[in-house]
């Protein structure tokens, strides 16, 4: 277990709260949509990794990987970002943030959990009240961009209308159908524009179009050299 700091947004007032995370699940394969879904999984078939067993499927790695910092180091350079929201569960409440679930795609290939463990997870330091956005949920957007010699890219963009709603996938993935206190959950990503690639420096954000706002949050990959 161990404490991050975040500022709640609720609308017309900012509150700092600390939360003690001791659980980070990733939830993977949560498309509504079976046929996005699938292109989803194409994708990374393309790179070699196989199907998952089940989908939606619900990946487990150290609470600790989850940071606030603007920059990660990696081996390689066989890692990329995906932008996803989070949901926090404290006192009976759900909170919503925002991270990028950061893979490296080599070893994807061959273990999807140990690829889950293997990178730092960005996470942005302003969550929002579930209650506050539950009614116009789908609306959210999500978004990232790929940044590398200085060109900016459009990486990821759609709306949470094609993720399974958060009541069933929380139901699917906990029992007794609640989100744990201290658990942080990645809610899934959406497919690459261009295909799945590495990048210097990922961007991401989470919109609101109905209360006019975002979480927004960036980093730089800093590369570290594989000697053999």
């Amino acid at each position: 277990m161990f404490d991050l700091t975040f500022t709640v947004d609720a609308k017309s007032t900012t509150t700092p709260l600390t939360l003690a995370i001791d659980q980070l699940v990733i939830a993977g394969w949560t498309g509504r949509d079976p046929v996005a879904r699938d292109k989803h999984i194409a994708e990374l078939e393309a790179l070699g990794i196989a199907r998952p067993a089940t989908t939606p499927i619900y990946y487990r790695a150290s609470a600790r990987r989850l940071t606030q910092e603007d920059s990660i180091e990696v081996c390689g350079n066989e890692s990329s970002g995906e932008v996803e929201f989070v949901l926090i569960g404290w006192q009976g409440r759900i909170f919503v943030g925002l991270g990028s679930d950061h893979t490296d795609r080599k070893v994807e290939t061959y273990n999807v959990t140990v690829s889950k463990q293997m990178c730092d997870k960005p996470i942005a330091p302003v969550l929002w009240e579930l209650e506050d956005v539950a009614a116009h949920w789908d609306r959210l957007i999500l978004r990232s961009y790929a940044c590398t010699a200085g060109k900016r890219e459009l990486y990821q963009e759609g709306t949470l209308d094609a993720m399974l709603p958060v009541d069933e996938l929380v139901k699917r993935g906990f029992e007794g159908g609640k989100l744990p206190d201290g658990c942080a959950m990645f809610g899934g990503t959406f497919a690459a524009k261009g295909g799945i690639r590495p990048a210097e420096r990922f961007e991401f954000e989470l919109e609101d179009p109905v209360l006019k706002r975002s979480i927004r949050h960036a980093y730089d990959i800093v590369t570290l050299p594989v000697r053999g």
